[in-house]
């Protein structure tokens, strides 16, 4: 059924006595998993940076680095991530200039701000 292949290979089973292998190299695994705009981690029940500024048209990703679950909720529920595990992250677009205030929903002491400006 699978045959053990060499690291940065995947074989997949489509019918008996075939196997589809798809090569991949490390660093354009890394490279799809890296947010490309910036991040806040959520780590020991805390976001960091606390408070971030990007421009119109920026998208942030927020990074569940912690043991437990967490969420990423917008106070005007312009926004909202589902429940995070470790190392799940939520990105959004922020398209308008503002202040975005979030917290996680689960632990509501846990808040942060995104301040868009525009151009």
């Amino acid at each position: 059924m699978f045959k053990t292949l060499k690291a940065g290979a995947l074989a997949l089973a489509l019918l008996p006595g075939c196997a589809l292998a798809l090569e991949w190299s490390s660093a354009a695994v890394a490279q799809a998993a890296a947010p490309a705009g910036p991040t806040v981690k959520i780590d020991n029940f805390v976001f960091g940076p606390q408070a971030i500024t990007v421009s119109v048209g920026t998208t942030v990703t927020w990074i569940n680095q912690d043991d437990i679950p967490h969420t990423v909720v917008a106070n005007d529920k312009s926004f909202k991530s589902k429940v995070l595990d470790t190392d799940e992250h939520f990105s959004f677009t922020f398209t308008k200039p503002g202040e975005y205030g979030y917290f996680c929903s689960l632990h509501p002491h846990m808040t942060g701000k995104v301040i868009v400006k525009a151009g």
